[in-house]
């Protein structure tokens, strides 16, 4: 389980927002965080919507300000 309050397999939170800047890890480990959170929905979702530049957007904003990926479904 990724541990609370840190994203992306508990890395720090700097390290996160860098991830999160990439498009390519950003959906990828996205994906794999909501897999690992027990939330298949989510992961599926998160896989399916690949050329979906908003989310990776959303992304790089909740890290940056929030200091936390989105949770979209909490499912």
């Amino acid at each position: 389980m990724a541990k609370k309050g840190k994203d992306y397999f508990g890395l720090p939170w700097l390290i996160s927002l860098i991830l999160a800047i990439i498009p390519v890890t950003s959906w990828l480990f996205g994906a794999v965080t909501r897999f690992q959170e027990g939330k298949p929905v989510a992961g599926i979702i998160r896989l399916l919507l690949l050329g979906w530049n908003v989310i990776w957007i959303i992304d790089i904003l909740c890290v940056l300000f929030t200091k936390k990926i989105l949770r979209i479904l909490n499912m």
